[in-house]
């Protein structure tokens, strides 16, 4: 699965638009670019990708339920974005970073309320939903690997609005990643499925059938 990080890392560092002046931040990557909230980069097709991924998560593990693997996958998806989603907001009130439609200097950590730029919640949720599905289908159906475009995506897309530096959505990748792997591998049933009634185990699709 070490691959599957680096895969995701090396797609976003890909597509960033790195200039050539020295950056900042903790890899010395960090640097504001020209803003370019149009075409494919809109917050309102970033929002699409988001809110898209949330609807088709949970919408799948309602309907499938836990009876097969595909369930088992969507449900363990839910669990990955909610654990990571908790994990990123923690970490935005701990580190405080500016972002850069605010400053210039990638290195103003700590600056008080308001200030949630690392790591990228965005990234942190695309990335944890599509893990699961790459880490049990990858092997046996290699275009699953395809999903890892959608955080690719909406990574470059943060840094171009200026929601995001460099090294946060980066980090929300490796975040994403490292929960939906954790997720996939627990020996024991979902976490979310686990707190509701055991009616949400059948599914939609079985429960009508």
């Amino acid at each position: 699965m070490r691959t599957l990080i680096a895969g995701v890392g090396l797609a976003c560092l890909m597509f960033l638009p790195l200039s050539a002046h020295a950056g900042g931040g903790p890899l010395g990557i960090d640097h504001r670019v020209h803003k370019q909230n149009s075409g494919i980069w809109k917050i309102s097709n970033q929002n699409i990708v988001r809110y898209g991924t949330i609807l088709t998560v949970a919408g799948g593990a309602l309907a499938f339920g836990d009876n097969d693997q595909l369930g088992d996958t969507f449900w363990r998806s839910v669990d990955s974005t909610v654990v990571s989603s908790v994990a990123a907001t923690a970490m935005k009130y701990v580190f405080r970073r500016e972002r850069p439609s605010k400053t210039d200097d990638p290195d103003r950590w700590f600056k008080g309320a308001g200030n949630h730029s690392f790591p990228s919640g965005e990234v942190t949720l695309v990335s944890a939903a599509v893990t699961p599905f790459i880490v049990n289908y990858g092997k046996d159906y290699p275009a699953v690997y395809a999903l890892a475009l959608l955080p690719a995506y909406d990574a470059v897309a943060r840094v171009k609005v200026q929601g995001h530096w460099q090294t946060d959505v980066l980090a929300g990748a490796a975040l994403g990643v490292g929960i939906g792997i954790w997720s996939s591998r627990r020996s024991e049933s979902p976490f979310v499925l686990s707190l509701l009634p055991g009616g949400f185990q059948v599914g939609f699709i079985h429960h009508f059938r």
